[in-house]
């Protein structure tokens, strides 16, 4: 298994210049790092400002190109190659989320899982396994790993948003609905968003939609 140690990257403190008092932890995608999504903080500091923001490498350098990190290879994307990649990942995931919160004072309902693509996938993979329920999941890009195994295996059920583009071409927008389905027949409280036009990547509306989905998940 992957070092613990491995798990650092950027984060951004509280706008408002005091402790946090909620926690956005960020899972970037393939063959990406921390770098690529602690600028989100810049689009939601301002709804959130006691929140801190950090962004972790993923514990593995991405075996798919001469850069960046991956959560688990992809070189094998059959479901039953990508749900062991996740599974072999998950407890040093859970064990970075318990020791960022302990290390601030903070809940679990104080936490908000955010992830890209196959951060979105790890994101829901942890967040619904864990037996202290996060605040939120917002996942854009991304996809549900695993969905035969989640009615066996769910032990908490937090909001979740999905924000994907009709026109990705890298994860197919029917990863959508897919996900939608099989969270909803969890019981899992699930929002989705398509957005027109486009690719694997966030607009400026999946934003915004994220942003206040987060600020009614962790502020009521």
């Amino acid at each position: 298994m992957s070092d613990l140690a491995k798990l650092s990257g950027p984060g951004v403190p509280p706008a408002s210049g005091g402790p946090a008092r909620q926690l956005v932890i960020l899972l970037h995608g393939v063959g990406a790092d921390g770098d690529d999504l602690i600028s989100l903080a810049d689009y939601w500091s301002a709804l959130l400002p006691d929140a801190e923001f950090i962004s972790p490498n993923a514990p593995d350098r991405c075996d798919m190109s001469p850069y960046g990190y991956q959560w688990f290879s992809l070189l094998d994307r059959s479901m039953s190659a990508m749900t062991a990649g996740v599974k072999r990942v998950a407890p040093v995931i859970d064990a970075y989320i318990d020791q960022a919160l302990a290390e601030r004072g903070l809940t679990a309902d104080k936490l908000a899982l955010v992830g890209f693509s196959q951060g979105t996938m790890t994101s829901l993979y942890v967040a619904l396994r864990r037996s202290d329920s996060v605040a939120a999941v917002l996942g854009y890009s991304g996809a549900l790993l695993a969905p035969d195994l989640l009615a066996g295996e769910i032990k908490s059920r937090p909001p979740v948003l999905l924000v994907h583009g009709d026109a990705d071409q890298v994860v197919p927008p029917q990863a959508l609905p897919a996900a939608q389905a099989v969270l909803q027949a969890a019981g899992v409280p699930v929002e989705v968003e398509v957005r027109p036009g486009l690719g694997h990547g966030i607009d400026q509306d999946g934003l915004t939609r994220g942003g206040f989905f987060l600020k009614r998940a962790l502020l009521g």
